[in-house]
């Protein structure tokens, strides 16, 4: 059964750092770019950071640039989305995707073959 389940969401203050997981299965993980998309009550879903099957290829959005960083772990179906210097616009529900396409694709395009329930992310003080 293909599942991407995502975890590490949570309450953080502006400024702190969160570090969101999604861990894959059911699927050839290493075929797959992955990538976290989010989505913002009233607000359209925005590709924040994808990064291609083997991890050479990464893109994240103007507004994430230089806070956050993505890695996957192909041995251990993982990827993960580390985020510093947080923001209250950052509050967001994250959600992981796979799809067999370029990182621009999946996070300029948003053209997504699989997705996740989602972790919420909240920056409030």
């Amino acid at each position: 059964q293909l599942q991407l389940v995502e975890s590490g969401g949570g309450l953080v203050q502006p400024g702190g750092s969160l570090r969101l997981s999604c861990a894959a299965s059911g699927f050839a993980f290493d075929d797959y770019a992955i990538g976290w998309i989010r989505q913002a009550p009233g607000k359209e879903r925005e590709g924040v950071s994808c990064i291609s099957s083997r991890g050479y290829h990464q893109y994240y959005a103007d507004s994430v640039k230089g806070r956050f960083t993505i890695s996957r772990d192909n041995a251990k179906n993982t990827v993960y989305l580390q985020m510093n210097t947080l923001e209250p616009e950052d509050t967001a529900l994250y959600y992981c995707a796979a799809a067999r396409n370029t990182v621009q694709a999946m996070c300029v395009s948003l053209t997504l073959d699989y997705w996740g329930q989602g972790t919420q992310v909240t920056v409030s003080s």
